[in-house]
């Protein structure tokens, strides 16, 4: 029975946490991580403040946590699926395609949890932006790791700069977004869908490897 007890605690803390989480990226993408407390979430959930603080403990702990939750639904969004894409400018296109298609359909309230949240944090030193830092290095390392690939694949020229054009699609990405957002309506990622094209087109030893 004591181990029964036990177990059934140990469920709905995680329960708790799991819907905390799920609150907390809801306000950050929205408002910053900054706008997150415990009192808030408790009153949101209808749950004690006196459990949400024994499940996280401190205001940052909470943030790191709303980013680590965040770093998941992003992967489960964006990435995981552009793995059935074969190697080459396929899968980048899948990576690039999933990332705009992630903002668009607000997978977060606020778009890209990460664009809002980085610009938040970009210039205040500590553990949130050092972890804002890796999960941002890792996104890079995805589309440049795919362009490689592609290069590798002869789809790519052999002189393409990849460190460059990983920087310019993604900046592309992050436009449509930071304009989807202000301006509302489709023409931003319509806009964005064609820049990668022809960007990806202009580096491609066959620009027919790309989608029309």
């Amino acid at each position: 029975m004591a181990g029964s007890s036990t177990d059934g605690r140990v469920l709905r803390g995680e329960e708790t946490r799991r819907a905390v989480l799920r609150r907390a990226v809801e306000i950050a993408s929205v408002e910053g991580l900054g706008a997150l407390s415990i009192g808030r979430l408790a009153t949101d959930l209808g749950l004690s403040k006196s459990g949400v603080f024994a499940t996280f403990g401190s205001k940052e702990e909470l943030q790191l946590a709303t980013v680590r939750a965040a770093r998941r639904i992003f992967f489960d969004a964006v990435v995981e699926p552009a793995r059935s894409a074969p190697p080459g400018l396929a899968h980048v296109w899948a990576l690039c395609a999933g990332w705009l298609a992630y903002s668009r359909s607000r997978v977060f309230p606020g778009g890209c949890f990460f664009y809002e949240v980085g610009a938040e944090f970009d210039a205040q030193p500590g553990p949130v932006r050092d972890l804002l830092a890796e999960a941002a290095r890792d996104w890079d390392a995805f589309v440049l790791g795919a362009l490689a690939n592609a290069r590798a694949a002869g789809e790519l020229r052999p002189d393409a700069d990849l460190e460059q054009l990983a920087f310019v699609l993604i900046g592309v990405m992050e436009t449509a977004n930071s304009h989807g957002l202000l301006y509302g309506g489709p023409l931003p990622y319509d806009r964005a869908e064609k820049a990668v094209r022809s960007l990806l087109r202009a580096e491609a030893a066959d620009p027919a490897l790309l989608p029309g």
